[in-house]
């Protein structure tokens, strides 16, 4: 999951900014980056839409970091 920490250091962002945006603690979200612990659907798809990313990049299915639109729906 070097793509989330990426992600963060990218937006200059400490772990706990980014568990905050999670609703969890630093150590689970330390986790998720060190591919320790699975990220939730719902913690993924809050990640896609702060970072601007899609959830498949996120997981590496892809390379491509721009983000689907959105459904109206």
């Amino acid at each position: 999951m070097n793509r989330l920490k990426d992600l963060r250091e990218d937006h200059d962002l400490s772990q706990r900014e980014v568990a905050a945006v999670l609703n969890c603690y630093q150590t689970t979200y330390s986790r998720y980056e060190t591919g320790n612990l699975s990220i939730p659907i719902d913690s993924l798809k809050k990640l896609a839409v702060y970072f601007h990313v899609s959830i498949d990049y996120l997981v590496g299915l892809t390379d491509e970091r721009k983000a689907y639109p959105r459904s109206t729906k």
